[in-house]
């Protein structure tokens, strides 16, 4: 272990003298990594059971694939594959929830579902030392009728959903004030139809009715914000979404929300980054849930690939981090789900960090005096530049293991801890 450290201290020496010939200092690049706070989601650990109604099919073109062994059934085992896995994530992050993770001493609904149903996220979140951010579960409930719950034309069914968005903000609001960290309370609803519809725009003014309805009772922003979440369209629901990407777009930028953008709910040929700088202007900040779609599936495992980099890119170079909430939102059974979630959380901080690692002022005064000779030139010879001995240092200094070396810790996880569960 010495002599391995010794060579990451080795290379990344190297690695600093090359990128401080274009004047980056890897040192500084690494603090501004570390303050990145990524908000790993839950629902990778148990392939979205929950614990209200685990047995309940999912809805709203939600499936996942897979039957690896070892999947977390119970509260304790999902804290604690999340515990294993932040633990080979460089630095201290948050993790998102729903609704149908509460933990109730009694079997409650959806609508009843408050913030002492989540003291046991809220103790175990103090234990780790990261915040919590929440997401209202619009989905595998009796009550998504016909494709709808916002907007329903059936006033019983909206009057349930907004209960339980309101609830939702009373939770978040709980971890905000608990934690001294502000939760993002993300809405996404599967409303929509599968086949051509008459009438487009009354669901879309019946879910405004209903959201400004959730949202009436003000929030300390400082413990809680809600952000809306777009979608092209989903399983089911082909041929009109109700919650579409302009139609939140405008709904945050009227009603000052947080506006989601989720890289796998675009259509393939769209650039997700190129979305941030035209909106950000005009809107008060972005959650992003960082996910990868493969054709028109959304939800894969997120990798180091390039349209990762494109998002990393946009939101360093435009300085947008500080109005950015990154989430990680894919859910896969096929692999270890522990592995999963390391995976995805660590390609999104290479991502950022080569993005980091850039002459950007420089860069932005060639591009400003039209030398577009030296931005291609640059940027090219980036590509190359030893980033990784620069990744490798920052997992050395945050107490986390360098390259593959992590593998060793899920082996060893998934033998002593996880396959067992099967057994039983």
């Amino acid at each position: 272990m010495m002599a391995k450290t010794e060579e990451v201290e080795k290379a990344y020496q190297l690695a600093k003298e090359r990128y401080a010939e274009l004047g980056v200092d890897t040192d500084k690049a690494m603090e501004q990594l570390k303050k990145v706070k990524l908000s790993v989601h839950c629902w990778q650990g148990d392939d979205i059971h929950g614990f209200l109604n685990p047995n309940q099919e999912l809805t709203g073109g939600i499936g996942v694939s897979g039957n690896y062994p070892g999947i977390a059934r119970t509260p304790d085992q999902l804290t604690g594959d999340l515990h294993e896995a932040l633990s080979l994530i460089p630095g201290k992050h948050k993790v998102q929830l729903h609704t149908l993770y509460a933990v109730t001493d009694k079997k409650k609904d959806f609508n009843e579902v408050g913030p002492e149903d989540f003291k046991y996220w809220v103790d175990w979140a103090k234990e780790e030392g990261i915040g919590l951010d929440m997401n209202p579960t619009f989905f595998s409930h009796p009550m998504v009728k016909n494709n709808f719950t916002l907007a329903s034309p059936d006033k019983s069914v909206r009057d349930y959903w907004i209960e339980v968005g309101k609830k939702s903000r009373e939770i978040s609001n709980y971890f905000g004030k608990e934690l001294g960290q502000r939760s993002v309370n993300n809405f996404w609803i599967p409303d929509g139809f599968k086949d051509n519809p008459i009438d487009k725009q009354s669901p879309r003014e019946r879910l405004i009715q209903s959201l400004d309805t959730i949202f009436e009772k003000k929030y300390d922003e400082n413990n809680t914000i809600e952000s809306v979440e777009g979608k092209l369209f989903g399983t089911g629901i082909e041929s009109y979404t109700v919650g579409s990407h302009l139609f939140y777009n405008n709904y945050a930028i009227s009603r000052g929300k947080l506006w989601t953008i989720d890289a796998g709910h675009w259509h393939p040929t769209e650039d997700v980054s190129d979305k941030f700088s035209a909106f950000l202007p005009f809107g008060k900040g972005l959650m992003l849930h960082v996910s990868r779609p493969v054709r028109w599936d959304s939800d894969h495992v997120v990798i180091f690939d390039d349209a990762l980099t494109r998002i990393t890119r946009s939101l360093v170079r435009d300085n947008e981090l500080s109005r950015t909430n990154i989430g990680l939102d894919f859910f896969d059974a096929t692999i270890n789900r522990v592995a999963a979630w390391v995976i995805g959380a660590r390609a999104t901080q290479k991502a950022l960090l080569q993005a980091m690692l850039a002459p950007i002022d420089d860069l932005k005064k060639a591009e400003l005096n039209f030398d577009f000779t030296k931005r291609l030139a640059v940027t090219e010879e980036l590509k190359s530049y030893p980033f990784g001995a620069v990744w490798d240092e920052f997992c050395l200094k945050n107490d986390t293991p360098v390259g593959t070396d992590w593998l060793n810790n899920i082996h060893d996880y998934e033998q002593k801890v996880q396959f067992p569960r099967d057994e039983k």
